[in-house]
């Protein structure tokens, strides 16, 4: 009998595994048999499914029977088919029809999601399909030129540099202009300190520590009804970074991804040869009668912008493993990448790695998202100073000068000793210092999501997150270079830790009540984060320890923290699928400020009518989407570049230069830091209007958006009256700026059949800034505030922030030019008029008034084509290489050495430099090739291995009338900038 039931048992488990020994696998294109990626596969009335790989391809383990298979994907319909198994695979074929707008699609905002068709205020979403390509190092390039409104300027080409980012326009003068970004719910600290630099040190781009390719979306929220709920951190907008997650059932899934690329530079600068050199300094030597420059001069023709650059070869490697089991989805990647630099010696590495769990328990009453990042950077800095001293150093004069004591690099020597005021060997510069740093940064969180089974449409979400960095860095001048040689070589360590504690708790209803055909979705809740940044103290020392004149010198320890409170609310309620409305509350407080002006209130509220719902349009056979929104609102502004106690007396140890003497001794005090205790927020008020549509079933579709913006009580630096504070001058809240634009998106299909498709975007955008109030007190004699350091004289600089004009409008003389358009040196005209000698007038802005980002993709059969266009026009740049080296005065310097010029001096004619001549100010305006890719889809290449092939160029042309080597300054001053590169890659996707 036992034998029997064991054998009965047996028969039992082997029917149960042959039964389920079947799959349904295939593949899900589109209409021209381009694969669909990351398109959900699910049998329904179950649990089981599987999320399509890079190549649209899937694989469902099931058992015999007949199943309903259901796939969706974004930007498609939905489509099923009936699928018999029979004890093997089952193949089949799902090709999907593109919804051109899915109106339907889920997308990211503060606090939660909301369909495309419901948003009430201005927000852009871009998916990964839709991100730039090609050796992408940052988060920010993945969408530039993709979203109107949006100014993003790479600060130069270093290895994970950093970018401006502005959102319709920049809201502040002296506080931060930088969008709030908010990585899978975790609000991040991408502030600057006081000095510009990083917040994070070690890293010029906090956002250079975030893998690009775990990204699966970006969103970008710019007006006040959409922006409100992040309060005192949303004047500038918010940016959500939505990283991939895995999908819930199916087997596991592999990819490899990896681009390859090699960078080199535009151009050079235009500069003096050799013999254009040699032929200045016989004329100059003559005329000025220095006849010992000749002397000077050397044999060798040395083209210093080649010795500095060379190509730079890049690789990026991503290893991922997504699927779920039963209720467990999971995704685990793995990164690395190695970026050099085109200025020698300079690197990025990069190992990162993130893993995401989204379980759901309690029949799917309690969702737990579980999102853990890590990264480790290593960067070596090449010495930017290089750049310039490559445009200044004598051409004539070698690399390497084999009796030199300095490294074996040739200097310019006075009396035995390097000459002090003399430009320095550009290559020298490089190989002699070494700055290099490690970055260590976790960011996380864990969010549970609760639907409460007494009452399912109510819902309770709690969200514990963190950001963590530690930097640990050096810098190291060799003795024998010729900067550091008076003080025997110099080395320091330093390092800095930050923490970024986050806790997020909201109840959030939801109700559909049919009866009166409406849907409320309102939520509450409470917020509570704090910032620690902490540096201990350091040495800097003489590597020689041989040099009494200069002694070791003492960097301070340094600790700052801040904490922000918030309580707030919101009300999504939509009447009969037509008529919506959202208000927003937030109720902020910021230990920035002192308690009498620590809380404030940031209301919005948008209303929007879904016109092609009326049963006038709702048959209409040309329009088939039309939305017209209404938004007001208010945010604000806390976060101060200078300091977290600004309204406190702070006192700081004095520094080595800054000691207080008295007699003939010279003693370390306590210094006293200006402050204002009442200091409070900055307050920007938004008013948008705007129009969605959709025609021909949404074969064409875009938006427009009129919006006007205006920032109350700016924080600027102002002087005060000795005596009156700690200091000659202080941050205080001042005066007013506002901004006001338009924006047009619009997206089309011209063409689309079974083997072709044809998809194009088109965005444009103008936006105008002025300042309307400066001052506390009105003073009509005062121009304004004068900033915009320029390289040249001392302290002289080329901008002003004046009352209505735009911030950092040029402040420069009128050059006068004679018959053949030559400019008259010395001569300017007097614009106002005044006879007084002062000559300054308002002149450009370096802000361009117009945007515009062009994207097209083409496919035939599994080749497919795309690039993207982008451009700014309007924008001034200020040529402060031009205006520092354009003289021949800099040829023969009185400190007996030479310095190479700018080939403008010979149509010039200029003898001494002119620094204030809007002849330098110059149209930046550009056209330019951001991107262009091509690639082919292999499919199957193996059992289960498929594989795409892809080559891309970035920054392939660049069109403009700008003479320096690149118009894109967001400063708006070109002062030795490391140049930005042209790129390219090829990129190979294998999944298995």
């Amino acid at each position: 009998m036992g034998r029997l039931l064991l054998l009965s048992l047996f028969t039992l488990i082997y029917s149960v595994i042959y039964a389920q020994d079947g799959s349904i696998s295939g593949q899900v294109v589109d209409e021209t048999n381009q694969p669909v990626a990351f398109a959900s596969v699910t049998i329904k009335g179950g649990t089981r499914g599987a999320s399509a790989d890079d190549n649209g391809r899937f694989k469902i383990p099931v058992s015999n029977g007949t199943y309903t298979v259901v796939v969706n994907a974004v930007g498609f319909l939905q489509t099923s088919q009936n699928v018999t198994v029979k004890g093997n695979d089952a193949a089949v074929h799902f090709a999907l029809k593109r919804a051109t707008t899915d109106l339907t699609e889920a997308v990211v905002i503060g606090y939660g999601t909301a369909k495309k068709k419901d948003l009430t205020g201005s927000v852009t979403a871009i998916n990964a399909k839709d991100f730039q390509k090609g050796a992408i190092s940052t988060p920010d390039q993945l969408i530039s030129g993709k979203v109107a409104g949006v100014q993003i300027s790479p600060d130069g080409g270093a290895p994970g540099g950093a970018s401006t980012i502005r959102i319709r326009g920049g809201s502040s003068l002296n506080a931060s202009n930088d969008p709030l970004f908010v990585i899978d719910g975790v609000p991040v600290d991408n502030s600057k300190k006081s000095d510009g630099t990083s917040s994070i040190s070690g890293s010029p781009n906090p956002l250079s520590l975030i893998n690009p390719n775990d990204i699966e979306s970006i969103n970008v929220l710019k007006d006040a009804s959409a922006t409100a709920i992040y309060g005192n951190r949303a004047s500038n907008g918010v940016i959500i970074i939505t990283t991939k997650k895995g999908k819930k059932g199916g087997p596991l899934r592999v990819n490899f991804n990896t681009v390859n690329s090699v960078a080199v530079k535009v151009k050079n600068l235009d500069v003096l040869t050799a013999d254009q050199f040699r032929k200045v300094v016989k004329d100059q030597a003559a005329i000025q009668n220095k006849p010992y420059a000749v002397d000077s001069l050397g044999k060798a023709n040395t083209n210093w912008q080649d010795e500095i650059y060379h190509p730079a070869f890049t690789t990026d490697n991503n290893l991922s493993f997504s699927g779920g089991v039963k209720n467990l989805p999971y995704r685990l990647s793995l990164g690395y990448l190695h970026q050099d630099g085109i200025l020698k010696t300079g690197y990025l590495e990069r190992g990162s790695a993130a893993l995401n769990i989204s379980p759901t328990f309690f029949d799917n009453h309690l969702r737990v998202d579980l999102n853990l990042k890590g990264v480790v950077n290593g960067n070596r800095f090449a010495n930017s100073g290089a750049v310039g001293d490559a445009i200044r150093f004598d051409p004539t004069k070698p690399v390497y000068d084999s009796k030199s004591p300095y490294g074996g690099y040739y200097e310019w020597q006075d009396g035995g000793v390097p000459n002090t005021q003399s430009t320095r060997n550009p290559v020298a510069d490089l190989y002699l210092k070494n700055d290099k740093a490690t970055v260590y940064r976790s960011i996380g969180n864990l969010q549970l999501d609760y639907k409460f089974h007494f009452l399912p449409d109510l819902r309770a979400n709690l969200n514990l997150g963190y950001d963590i960095s530690k930097s640990n860095g050096s810098v190291r001048e060799d003795p024998t270079w010729a900067a550091a040689y008076t003080t025997g070589g110099r080395y320091h360590e330093y390092e800095q830790r930050t923490r970024n504690k986050l806790l997020d708790f909201y109840l959030n209803y939801v109700k559909e009540i049919k009866s009166i055909k409406s849907r409320i979705d309102v939520m509450g809740g409470y917020s509570y984060q704090d910032f620690l940044r902490g540096a201990p103290g350091f040495w800097t020392t003489s590597i020689t320890k041989n040099n009494p004149g200069n002694p070791p010198t003492y960097t301070k320890p340094d600790s700052t923290q801040h904490t922000l409170v918030s309580f707030y609310g919101r009300l999504n309620y939509t009447y009969n699928n037509k008529y919506l409305l959202t208000a927003t509350i937030r109720r902020d407080g910021s230990s920035r400020f002192s308690p009498d002006t620590r809380w404030g209130n940031f209301p919005s509220i948008a209303l929007a009518w879904r016109i092609s719902e009326e049963d006038f349009l709702k048959s209409s056979k040309t329009i088939s989407n039309l939305k017209l929104r209404l938004g007001y609102g208010t945010t604000g502004q806390q976060d101060i570049t200078a300091s977290d106690y600004p309204y406190l007396a702070s006192y700081s140890i004095s520094t080595g230069t800054t000691r207080y003497l008295f007699g003939d001794s010279a003693y370390y005090m306590y210094r006293g830091a200006p402050y204002d205790q009442n200091i409070k927020w900055e307050t920007t008020t938004t008013s948008n209007i705007g129009l969605d549509f959709g025609l021909l079933k949404d074969r064409i579709s875009g938006s427009i958006d009129v919006y006007y913006k205006k920032t109350n009580n700016l924080i600027s630096d102002i002087p005060v009256a000795a005596g009156s504070n700690l200091s000659n001058h202080v941050l205080t809240n001042v005066g007013n700026i506002e901004n006001k634009g338009v924006e047009f998106v619009v997206n089309a299909i011209p063409v689309t059949n079974k083997d072709f498709q044809w998809n194009l975007g088109f965005n444009f955008t103008y936006n105008e800034s002025k300042i309307t109030k400066l001052s506390t007190v009105d003073d009509p004699s005062s121009p304004g505030v004068i900033v915009g350091g320029i390289s040249g004289g001392t302290g002289n600089k080329i901008q002003i922030h004046s009352v209505d004009y735009a911030p950092y409008t040029f402040w420069v003389y009128k050059q006068v030019y004679d018959q053949t358009g030559k400019p008259i040196e010395g001569v300017y005209a007097d614009v106002n008029h005044k006879g007084n000698g002062n000559l300054f007038y308002h002149y450009k802005s370096p802000a361009p008034k117009y945007m515009l980002g062009f994207n097209s993709q083409f496919s035939y059969k599994d080749w497919n084509l795309s690039f993207v266009l982008r451009s700014n026009i309007g924008n001034y740049v200020y040529n402060n290489v031009k205006s520092n080296r354009a003289a021949y005065s800099v040829v023969i310097d009185a400190n007996k050495y030479l310095g190479n010029t700018i080939p403008d001096v010979l149509f010039t004619g200029f003898n001494n430099t002119q620094f204030y001549s809007d002849y330098y100010v110059e149209n930046a305006s550009f056209l330019r090739m951001d991107n262009l890719q091509v690639g082919y889809n292999f499919g199957k290449i193996g059992k289960n291995v498929s594989l795409r092939l892809s080559a891309i160029a970035q920054n392939l042309f660049v069109i403009t009338k700008y003479t320096g080597i690149d118009p894109e300054i967001y400063s708006g001053i070109d002062n030795n900038i490391y140049p930005k590169t042209r790129i390219f890659s090829l990129g190979a996707s294998v999944d298995f």
